[in-house]
Order: C-alpha cells, then sequence, then structure tokens
C-alpha cells in the first residue's frame, strides 16, 4: 500500500490558487486522484465546466460556490458534489485562506469560458 506523505505532495500553482497533489497515477493510485487546495482570500477562481465528478470538502474557512448560476455559501465541514457537465465558480470572499479537499477520477479536464480546456496534472 503506497504511503504519500505531507512533504511528498505534488504542489501546483495556477488562478491564484495552491494545489497539493496526494493521490493520482504519479503516486500510485489507478483510478482516484485526491489533492488539497488553497484558496487565498479574496480570490475569484476562473468558472469552468467539468466532465468527471468531483467531491469538493470544505476543510477551513469559506466560499461562494456556484453550480449552473446557482450560489451557495459553504463553510467547514461542507461538502459540495459537482457533477459532471457543471459549470462551477468558486469565490473566497473571506480574510483567510480556505482549504479544501477534492477527490476526482483520473482524467478530469476542464473548459474554461473561453473554450479553452485545462487537463490539470493534479488529476491525471
Amino acid at each position: 500500500m503506497p504511503v504519500v506523505r505531507s512533504s511528498e505532495a505534488v504542489v501546483h500553482e495556477i488562478h491564484g490558487g495552491r494545489f497539493l497533489s496526494y493521490a493520482s497515477p504519479r503516486s500510485g493510485s489507478e483510478e482516484l486522484c485526491a489533492w488539497r487546495t488553497e484558496i487565498p482570500a479574496g480570490l475569484k477562481a476562473p468558472a469552468h465546466t467539468v466532465d468527471r465528478e468531483e467531491i469538493f470538502h470544505l476543510l477551513s474557512g469559506e466560499l461562494l460556490v456556484t453550480l449552473d448560476g446557482h450560489t451557495e455559501r459553504i463553510t467547514a465541514g461542507d461538502t459540495a458534489i459537482i457533477t459532471p457537465g457543471t459549470t462551477v465558480g468558486i469565490e473566497n470572499p473571506g480574510r483567510e485562506t480556505a482549504v479544501s479537499w477534492v477527490t476526482t477520477s483520473i482524467g478530469l479536464r476542464a473548459e474554461m469560458a473561453d473554450g479553452s480546456v485545462l487537463t490539470p496534472p493534479w488529476a491525471n
């Protein structure tokens, strides 16, 4: 059984957020990816449409999560279930960095509002 130590997480920074990859094919996972995301205060991430289900669990802070135009405020302990084809927007209106844990299946792709496609390295 592979064990990934916190010091071994692969760090990616994009769109103002920080993504720490723990489970991916690179670390030995065959089906799922899991990462920790740090979303700084005041950040409004670009909206994107995902092609796979994501489970987004907020560990600390608060966020505004918009799913297909419907916005919900979530706080630590809340979970957003993002189904394939959903357009997602995330904003941190708070004064502290929000931290989340996200899980999806390997191969996630996200289409940005401009039509470009992002294949996140932490999910592939």
